[in-house]
């Protein structure tokens, strides 16, 4: 399990991306860096990272679910993802 302050910082990071996202489109189709580089750092996209929606694992994220894989196969294993089970062979 991730800790809260990182789970908050990530999702600060996600706010600022999208309410300047706007605003950084336009400095960018005009050419104008040095505006561009006075916006804050964290609402550049490039620094957000996936997160599980659960535990909040940075790694191993899976995009199709939102999840970890540590998280998937547990839901899996349980049968709560409909349409996959726990291969065996």
């Amino acid at each position: 399990m991730a800790k809260e302050s990182m789970k908050a910082r990530e999702k600060k990071r996600q706010e600022l991306c999208k309410k300047y996202a706007k605003k950084r489109n336009q400095l960018k189709e005009a050419g104008d860096y040095e505006s561009l580089q006075k916006l804050p750092k964290n609402s550049s996209p490039v620094r957000l990272h996936n997160r599980c929606k659960l535990t909040g694992r940075p790694r191993g994220y899976i995009r199709r679910f939102g999840i970890s894989r540590v998280s998937f196969r547990e839901l899996v294993s349980f049968g709560l993802i409909p349409g996959l089970k726990k291969s065996s062979w």
